[in-house]
């Protein structure tokens, strides 16, 4: 198994619009099996700054296409899940109860005393 992902291994890049295949050079096929050896889906926030510019520069080649049928029944080296993130609003800051605000300068008032 290793000799064929080796000699005709693709890359699966998962987004929104569905799996992507990419079929690296050769020595980029060796570090991608480095990379996948121990999981066959990684997130990109788990890679090297290394390991993203590699990503990047793979998904921004003329090599990125859309059906693996393309490529025959070649092995997937590895899948990378390149969803977008999703804004969430920013929430206004959270006042604290009047019970916090007690506590808060009964604390004080105990400080100041022994001062």
């Amino acid at each position: 198994m290793w000799m064929e992902k080796l000699s005709s291994g693709v890359l699966c890049i998962l987004t929104p619009l569905g799996p992507r295949y990419i079929k690296p050079s050769f020595l980029q096929r060796v570090y991608l099996l480095w990379i996948f050896r121990h999981f066959p889906i990684l997130p990109p926030q788990v890679l090297s700054l290394r390991q993203q510019r590699l990503f990047d520069a793979l998904c921004n080649d003329d090599r990125y296409v859309a059906e693996p049928n393309q490529f025959g029944d070649a092995p997937v080296l590895g899948t990378l899940e390149r969803r977008p993130v999703i804004a969430t609003s920013a929430l206004p800051p959270r006042r604290p109860s009047s019970r916090a605000e007690e506590a808060v300068s009964r604390l004080a008032d105990g400080l100041q005393q022994r001062s």
